[in-house]
């Protein structure tokens, strides 16, 4: 997809520190407008730090931070009107009907409508949009899990926003309800109004539905680009498996071709079992965050046993 060249969302050297301990070091990053971003880490990296501040409900230590153009703790009303959030979880409103509580919230979002924007979301619309069409007269404590997430995106969406946070938008999700869950957020996507920032554990997810990837380790940025471009970026290893003599073994290496034919070219015939599993962008990922220290020794008989099961 091209993107805006409008910028919705800019960073600039973000710091954030509580007591002795920085959380967020020199982060820096930018968004177009309708781009779809990811911000992956380990617990504990800063990734939900970083969203509260571009939400405005958290300070910072130092740094610039814009989104839509102004300073997310400094946003009015009108500003505020243009941002989308949906939490990890909540659980209030459990008496409201769906389509009552969609239409209600949205009632307040009437007064900040532009002439590019109509505000709010006409309600049985966004109940269709977002499959909720048979639960629209059902009340929210009588929905599945997969349909109460989809009504969380439709609270966070409801004005419609020029900006969408989601925060692990599909923890606890079975695969069937996180389908469900992508197909909802590659539509929203795909019309180029909405920027979307999210945040995850999920790599393949991320893939699927992020135009770019950053990864935050430490309180850094330590990759940022496409899947496409990080693939390349930081190649992995390949893992090998073999048998010979009875005995199984196992290596990662960068150069799996040429290390199945020297192996080939040493052993012949005695290798059996052989099989390469091609390096990921998630082998990446757990690489970059585990600050692995890879050992590349080219000698063929480095392999090792795998252990007995």
């Amino acid at each position: 997809m091209k993107l805006s060249d409008e910028i919705a969302l800019e960073v600039d050297g973000l710091r954030m520190r509580y007591g002795t301990n920085d959380v967020l070091k020199d982060v820096t990053f930018r968004a177009h407008r309708g781009e779809v971003l990811a911000l992956l880490g380990p617990n504990g990296a800063g990734k939900t730090t970083t969203i509260e501040i571009l939400e405005g409900f958290r300070g910072r230590s130092g740094g610039r931070v814009e989104v839509l153009g102004a300073d997310p703790p400094h946003g009015d009303e009108s500003w505020r009107a243009r941002i989308g959030i949906v939490l990890q979880s909540w659980r209030d409103h459990g008496k409201w009907r769906v389509r009552e509580l969609l239409a209600h919230l949205g009632s307040y979002y009437a007064a900040y409508s532009t002439d590019k924007i109509t505000r709010p979301w006409d309600t049985a619309d966004l109940i269709e949009h977002v499959g909720l069409t048979d639960q629209g007269d059902k009340q929210v404590r009588m929905l599945s899990g997969g349909q109460r997430r989809r009504l969380d995106v439709a609270i966070g969406v409801v004005g419609r926003p020029e900006m969408l946070f989601l925060d692990e938008p599909t923890a606890g999700f079975d695969p069937e309800a996180r389908r469900a869950f992508h197909d909802l957020i590659l539509g929203l996507a795909a019309s180029g109004e909405t920027t979307i920032m999210l945040t995850t554990h999920d790599l393949a997810e991320a893939e699927k539905l992020a135009d770019r990837i950053m990864i935050l380790n430490e309180g850094r940025i330590v990759a940022d680009g496409t899947p496409g471009e990080l693939a390349e970026q930081f190649v992995g290893e390949d893992e090998v498996r073999w048998t010979l003599d009875g005995q199984r073994y196992v290596r990662s290496t960068r150069a799996s071709t040429r290390f199945v034919h020297e192996l080939f070219k040493t052993h012949g015939d005695a290798i059996n079992d052989l099989v390469v599993r091609p390096s990921s962008l998630e082998d990446t990922y757990l690489s970059l965050v585990r600050k692995a220290e890879s050992t590349h020794d080219p000698a063929i008989g480095a392999g090792v046993k795998e252990p007995a099961r």
